[in-house]
């Protein structure tokens, strides 16, 4: 670990001296990349110094616990700093694991009604609200790219780009199927229905990260409508994109120009391709799914939803609030802490 951190040291204290240089300053690109691999060292460092403190002060402690005036006081001080230096330890070892080096990129998310007819749709629209108002609360941009309406609300198909820092490191549990247990609004006898929705959350991809061929794409282009059909534009902006090989297609009707249109569909495209490509490394991984909170499939029921109990399960940490009110208005922070703390606890044992 000590080796490991020197070398966090030594690389930081080379990126600050770069940094100084006017040849890199005046290189945005080159001080933007190096800035950022600092950034992304930063915890480790401060937690390196920290730790160096603790130790010289531990040092100094240890030495006067045979001083007649200050000995009980140093004992005091030395067991306070051993309880001090441990707790430190655990830190370092959970800033040490080896992070997803997609954790800190924008995302884009695909809830879909499932199971359930109008009521699934229903509640893919109360997830979309729900990540809508978490968003929000973390000062992230949420940007919808596409959307399908159900005549009963909600939606068979929304799409949207979630935009921020480390937006992926929170959001990338929410794949899976999630369950709602509650009597819909088309019951009339009262009786508690089960529907499900499906989230998909696919970290953004670059430009660079996915090779698309123009041969490979068959472009169309069709007049945008609105919810239920109304405020319909009067020019065919709305953009369909689909990709030959992998027979993927996207669609973006929200932009008010054609361009802009396929600007988003492309990004889209790129992002699909990028999360299939991340699929497949991971099964020849073979049991590399296996060992994270959850699969990321879709079909996988992660979650529960259940309205008269006012309670939220989360089935792959058998994690239960009952505080579903909350959770709805896009109170997520409990939920996503557990996921993260169970996902470091499984790394720690040696699953990642």
């Amino acid at each position: 670990m000590i080796e490991r951190l020197k070398a966090i040291e030594e690389r930081y204290n080379e990126l600050t001296l770069e940094l100084t240089k006017p040849e890199v300053l005046s290189n945005i690109k080159q001080t933007t990349a190096l800035s950022k691999e600092q950034a992304s060292l930063k915890e480790a460092y401060e937690a390196y110094q920290d730790y160096k403190k603790l130790k010289n002060d531990l040092e100094e402690a240890s030495e006067l616990t045979h001083d007649k005036e200050l000995g009980e006081f140093a004992k005091t001080e030395v067991h306070r700093l051993n309880a001090e230096i441990k707790d430190l330890e655990a830190r370092i070892e959970i800033i040490l694991l080896p992070k997803d080096p997609n954790d800190e990129k924008n995302v884009i998310v695909e809830i879909r009604g499932a199971a359930g007819g109008d009521e699934a749709n229903i509640f893919a629209g109360d997830l979309y609200r729900m990540y809508s108002k978490y968003a929000e609360k973390q000062g992230w941009k949420l940007d919808v790219l596409s959307e399908e309406h159900s005549d009963m609300g909600g939606y068979p198909l929304v799409e949207f780009m979630v935009k921020g820092d480390s937006v992926y490191s929170k959001l990338k549990y929410e794949s899976g199927a999630h369950r709602v247990q509650r009597v819909p609004v088309t019951e009339t006898q009262g009786r508690v229905h089960t529907s499900t929705a499906t989230v998909l959350v696919m970290p953004e991809a670059e430009e660079t990260s996915v090779e698309i061929k123009p041969g490979d794409l068959r472009i169309d282009v069709f007049r945008s409508t609105g919810a239920g059909g109304q405020c319909v534009n009067t020019t065919d902006s709305a953009v369909r994109i689909t990709h030959l090989p992998s027979g993927i297609v996207v669609t973006c009707q929200n932009e008010r120009s054609q361009i802009q249109n396929k600007e988003k569909c492309m990004q889209m495209l790129r992002t699909r391709l990028y999360e299939e490509e991340l699929r497949k490394q991971e099964e020849e991984l073979g049991n590399e799914r296996k060992s994270k909170i959850g699969t990321g499939d879709r079909s996988e029921k992660i979650r529960t939803y259940n309205y008269p109990q006012n309670r939220v399960t989360d089935h792959r940490i058998g994690y239960t609030t009952k505080n579903l009110d909350r959770v709805m208005e896009g109170h997520l922070d409990d939920i996503i802490e557990a996921l993260i703390t169970e996902d470091q606890k499984r790394k720690l044992k040696g699953n990642d």
